[in-house]
């Protein structure tokens, strides 16, 4: 065989073998080995800093030695354990009285089936931060790092971002092996990448692919929360192979650079059967960043309902191009109005950077923070114009908008604690108070224990311990209903007589 052949066989053998799959994956405890597959609205989509070029030339022979040497060390195994499940227990003789003072939301609940999930995730820093999915720690009970050289952390949650899929996790380490981020924007289709994780429990699995395609709307997050109203997807799509267990894990250039964290997968079986997409390297340093500097993700908006442009529409709207982003309305006072954007323009590029369809404009906005302003080039009439555009937050402000610090109190022999992001997350919530010391408090006799967080008093949300005092000072006198979570996941409900 000579040297043509050799290459010719190599290069059709990594084509063959690329294609599919990811995602984090919970598991029973009675079986680790099946799979929970998550439904979505399309059933062939599923769950699975300094800025460096990725112009680099292919090594001879394909050899991916370097860059697997550089990620494999930086890449680890996410473990996740969830509280029961719950199920509805028998109803009790206050049943009619807790429902009338909490509504539909009313159930009594009890576990059942405790899970364990799998999933990958990247150290960003010596000092042990690491970037996993958010789908892969979502309502976790505890969150446990398994190294590549195998030893084990208990992580805690800094933050997420569920919008960009994005979560960032902390163990208590120094002197780790840290990825650089590279530079995403620098990837070219065709271009040769590797996709490092733990797929299917299998540590530190190294495939190599190419780039597909860029600025890919698969509308998976949106499908798995239709709530989800400001997802951003501009995903990477790449031919690695990749299987359930590589979400959260690097996507990297052949200078083992992170370009990408891998989140999805296109596939019919949920496994090694279709194309991966990753998260671009520019839009999770930052998220982190933000989640760092500010507890929270700064979303910044444009100000304006966006749609795409085909052949059809361009000829129902008389546009004289297809490659650009069809403004349908601005909103009053957002910054596309404030600069004279309107309804019928179509936006062509964001700081000088070309924008043809939905996803690039909305990648080139999710980089920027409420306050930042942007070039914006646009035609209207079919003449080039530009304007210079004030992102705002989803409240219409400029202003940043930074986490809670909210205090512990003491109120009748209780203690009251803030909720922790991991806490909060897991049980899905958005704050609440945490009691303890209530055997010594005037709350015993509720039968309330603890550990549980209080979320609701009467028909009043708590956001963090002061609200417990300021909300029972002012009903004193009567009896007030509690509604809250134990850190398992049990629902519960306490009348406290208030006096």
């Amino acid at each position: 065989m000579n040297a043509k052949q050799f290459f010719a066989g190599i290069t059709l053998s990594a084509l063959l073998g690329g294609g599919v799959a990811i995602g984090g994956y919970k598991l029973s405890e009675d079986n680790l080995t099946n799979t929970k597959q998550e439904v979505v609205n399309n059933p062939q989509v599923r769950y699975t800093s300094e800025m460096r070029s990725s112009n680099v030339a292919v090594p001879e022979g394909l050899n991916f030695q370097k860059a697997a040497n550089v990620a494999t060390p930086a890449v680890v195994h996410v473990m996740t354990e969830y509280s029961a499940n719950v199920v509805s227990r028998e109803s009790s003789p206050m049943d009619p009285f807790l429902r009338d003072f909490f509504g539909d939301s009313f159930q009594q609940q009890a576990p059942r089936g405790p899970q364990r999930g799998s999933g990958s995730g990247v150290i960003i820093a010596p000092d042990g931060y690491i970037v996993t999915n958010n789908h892969v720690i979502d309502k976790a009970n505890k969150i446990e790092v398994v190294l590549d050289d195998k030893r084990t952390y208990e992580a805690t949650l800094v933050g997420t971002d569920p919008s960009t899929d994005i979560a960032l996790l902390k163990i208590k380490a120094e002197k780790l092996p840290a990825l650089r981020y590279g530079n995403s924007d620098d990837l070219h289709v065709g271009e040769w990448v590797l996709a490092v994780g733990n797929p299917m429990n299998l540590t530190s699995t190294v495939t190599a692919g190419i780039v597909s395609a860029k600025g890919r709307n698969i509308d998976i997050l949106r499908s798995k929360d239709p709530n989800q109203k400001y997802s951003i997807e501009s995903f990477i799509q790449t031919d690695a192979a990749v299987n359930p267990g590589n979400s959260g894990g690097a996507l990297v250039n052949l200078n083992g650079d992170l370009v990408g964290i891998n989140t999805a997968i296109a596939s019919q079986t949920g496994s090694f059967a279709g194309y991966s997409f990753a998260v671009p390297s520019a839009i999770v340093s930052k998220v982190v960043d933000d989640l760092l500097k500010y507890g929270e993700v700064q979303r910044a908006l444009l100000g304006a309902e966006i749609r795409e442009i085909d052949a059809a529409f361009a000829k129902e709207k008389d546009l004289k191009t297809l490659n650009g982003v069809y403004v349908n309305n601005v909103s009053e006072k957002g910054g596309a109005e404030e600069a004279g954007i309107k309804s019928g323009d179509v936006i062509t590029a964001i700081n000088n950077v070309s924008v043809k369809k939905s996803s690039a404009l909305l990648e080139q906005i999710a980089r920027y923070r409420p306050g930042d302003e942007v070039k914006v080039t646009y035609l209207r009439d079919g003449k080039e114009q530009t304007a210079n555009v004030t992102l705002k937050s989803l409240s219409n402000s400029t202003a940043l908008v930074k986490s809670s610090n909210a205090k512990a109190i003491t109120f009748n022999g209780a203690t009251f604690s803030p909720v922790s992001k991991q806490e909060m997350t897991k049980l899905g919530i958005q704050g609440g108070a945490k009691v303890s010391d209530v055997k010594n408090s005037k709350f015993r006799e509720s039968g309330m224990t603890d550990g549980f967080i209080i979320t609701r008093i009467d028909k009043q949300t708590v956001k963090e311990p002061a609200d417990i005092e300021k909300y029972l000072k002012s009903q004193e006198g009567r009896v007030v209903y509690v509604e809250g979570f134990y850190p398992d996941g049990l629902k519960a409900y306490y009348p406290i007589g208030n006096k």
